[in-house]
């Protein structure tokens, strides 16, 4: 049985699945270009959402639990939703909506059926109208939940939309809904793009939201997009009770209501409902990925309220994927930008669900292997979540008799370093970090994070675009802008975007950061493994870069004092330890510090005392279990008072605490001679100084 992982181990895969999940929600909601499947995606989210029930600390105003979408864009303005556009929590079968009822049931106190509003779940794009007196003032994208994108003039192209409202209207009111483009029309779409040479939408969803999100409304108007409305926001006063008056309401006022909706009583009509949708599915002209069921009765709505990013009071209820048979003609590797290596595979072209699949993820190398996945056999082929497909299962019988198992590659394809994975990760991934062009731009972001240099005004959006213009290829090339700038022929004041002021602001910004602590240096370098805690923890027992940088060159030898000087840390494990060892063996890695530190100054780390100085620069060990400390505490108590506190004895330890059951660590104490004091002596001789 697995247990539970530590607060520290929780921390780190906390920290990678919320980098994952935002990477996908911006490809998804802000480049339309999704880069996992919907099924994948949940499973991230249902995984971060079990660490933060686990530990509770790991919540953090910005973590994905806690939003919506992905930051708008830059390019249009960002508007304030009144109220906040959340999402939906999700069902996969008929038990999770059986459990979503039963939940809501408890919750209020009842043992009878909720009368429960059932729509499509169209797959488009979510906008909000805001009408005050009648009148259209504005529209908006989800954005990140919070605050969209400003899309009123493109709005303003669908027809179908009333301008003004007819009849009786609230002073305010915020119509919520789906944009979506036809089959028709994104077959007509695709079909001029192929014909002009460009790229392809991927599907209708992408195609809509592009779109929309067109800063000409010339290009918007020619899509001929469509919507449905299916709620509100701010509404000033309420002229419906329930979710089906409110689409009645917004029907008779103009508004495009969808026809396929119906109001059920109990499990076995919500049950029947999905099942003649998803036989309806292939006929409708829109796509759908599901259903989403809603409490009727808005008295209901307000008394369940929401959790955390969702509303208690609705659902969505997921359609399975659709599946196809095809040959896998070879398998590719590719980098991402925290170095994990995808297989994918290449396929012979094949439609699934109106969709022209042409590769497939194939996860992992374990993925691959459990499979037992091969050049030249034909797979069946799974639309997981209907975006990204994935191979699900080989076609034994038609296996070419020549077949040979695929050898997953030891070294990164891009960079040519080691690729690795730990012994609990499922990911291989290249150690190749800065040094990795896959890798460039987002360590380029680390290096520049608020925890590292902490440049002001040099964010994602500048990273991207001056890696893009080859300005900007490694951490030292920033601080040689300015005099790269001087010899452009086009320089970056002449940019769009850009004037004299802004550049020199940002010249500025990068020159107060010549100087730099040397933990923030240690965790800019974005070495797996080293957070804030362990760079501060690595600054504090080394102190200076020099000496920090002269041993660290040493670490890739296993023997060396050096390497286990390293493993005395409190705090630093072999995980750690040969995570450093590995940057530090990479001569690329070398070169780019060196490149680095010629043109920044490392400040050393600075202790700061207080007024008891009997641990100033005293190496303390703590061993058995204490009475009135946790281990934790003692440390910190130890730390405070100017000690380093090391996991292990040696001649260099100055002091050992024992506590009961103390072991093999006061066994060497005492043969080595060191003091030796009880954790009561200890407390007595801080409190003595205090």
């Amino acid at each position: 049985m697995k247990t539970n992982p530590t607060l520290f181990e929780a921390q780190f895969e906390a920290e990678e699945l919320k980098a994952q999940i935002k990477h996908s929600d911006k490809k998804y909601y802000q480049d339309n270009a999704p880069v996992i499947s919907d099924a994948e995606y949940d499973a991230l989210r249902q995984r971060l959402e079990q660490l933060e029930k686990l530990y509770p600390s790991l919540i953090t105003p910005d973590s994905p639990t806690q939003k919506v979408g992905v930051k708008p864009q830059e390019k249009f303005a960002k508007v304030k939703h009144a109220k906040p556009m959340l999402s939906l929590s999700n069902a996969f079968d008929m038990e999770d909506v059986s459990d979503f009822l039963e939940k809501m049931k408890r919750f209020l106190g009842w043992d009878k059926d909720i009368e429960i509003f059932c729509e499509p779940k169209i797959d488009g794009l979510s906008f909000t109208v805001r009408y005050e007196n009648g009148n259209l003032v504005q529209a908006a994208t989800r954005g990140d939940g919070e605050e969209g994108e400003d899309i009123t003039q493109n709005i303003l192209t669908i027809k179908t939309l009333p301008k003004k409202l007819a009849g009786k209207f609230p002073n305010i009111l915020e119509v919520r809904g789906e944009v979506y483009l036809s089959s028709e029309e994104f077959e007509r779409i695709n079909r001029e793009k192929e014909a002009a040479g460009e790229q392809v939408f991927a599907n209708p969803r992408n195609a809509a939201s592009g779109s929309l999100r067109q800063l000409d409304t010339n290009i918007t108007a020619s899509r001929n997009l469509k919507y449905f409305v299916y709620g509100w926001g701010e509404v000033s006063e309420f002229l419906w009770n329930s979710q089906s008056e409110a689409l009645e309401y917004f029907k008779n006022a103009g508004f495009m209501v969808n026809k396929n909706i119906s109001l059920t009583k109990n499990i076995g009509e919500i049950e029947k409902y999905y099942n003649d949708i998803y036989v309806k599915r292939p006929s409708l002209e829109y796509d759908i990925d599901g259903v989403v069921y809603k409490v009727n009765s808005l008295e209901l709505q307000e008394r369940l309220g929401f959790v955390a990013r969702s509303p208690r009071w609705a659902i969505a209820h997921k359609f399975p994927a659709e599946q196809g048979k095809t040959k896998l003609e070879a398998i590719t590797i590719q980098v991402g930008r925290t170095g994990s290596l995808t297989p994918v595979a290449e396929l012979t072209p094949i439609n699934i669900g109106g969709v022209v699949v042409k590769r497939a993820t194939l996860h992992n190398k374990d993925e691959i292997e459990r499979k037992d996945i091969r050049v030249g056999d034909t797979v069946i082929i799974q639309r997981a979540g209907d975006v990204i497909p994935k191979i699900i299962a080989v076609d034994l019988d038609k296996r070419p008799a020549n077949s040979a198992k695929f050898t997953f590659p030891e070294t990164c394809p891009v960079c040519g370093s080691p690729a690795i994975r730990d012994n609990d990760e499922a990911a291989t991934r290249c150690i190749g970090g800065i040094s990795c062009d896959a890798q460039a731009i987002e360590s380029l972001r680390h290096f520049v994070s608020r925890n590292a240099f902490d440049i002001e005004g040099l964010g994602e959006r500048q990273i991207e675009l001056f890696w893009e213009k080859g300005l900007v290829k490694n951490p030292a090339d920033i601080f040689k802008l300015e005099e790269k700038n001087n010899s452009l022929t086009e320089k970056i004041e002449a940019w769009e975007g850009y004037g004299e002021k802004s550049v020199r602001k940002l010249f500025d910004g990068i020159n107060a950061r010549r100087e730099i602590e040397l933990n923030r240096f240690i965790y800019s370098l974005g070495i797996r493994h080293i957070g804030a805690e362990n760079a501060k923890l690595l600054a504090k027992n080394y102190i200076s870069f020099d000496n920090f940088y002269e041993k660290a060159k040493k670490f890739s030898d296993p023997d060396s004092q050096e390497y286990q000087e390293l493993l005395t840390i409190d705090g630093i494990g072999e995980k750690v330890a040969a995570s450093l060892a590995m940057f530090f063996a990479n001569k690329k890695h070398l070169d780019i510090v060196d490149d680095l530190i010629s043109q920044i100054r490392i400040k050393d780390f600075e202790i700061i005392f207080n007024a008891n100085l009997l641990f100033q620069n005293k190496t303390i060990v703590f061993t058995g279990s204490f009475v009135k400390l946790t281990r934790n505490e003692a440390k910190d108590i130890a730390e405070r008072n100017g000690a380093k506190v090391s996991g292990s004895v040696s001649s260099k330890t100055d002091f050992l605490v024992a506590g009961s059951d103390a072991g093999s660590k006061l066994k060497k104490a005492t043969e080595l001679g060191i003091k030796i004091i009880t954790e009561y002596e200890f407390l007595n001789m801080v409190n003595s100084k205090l």
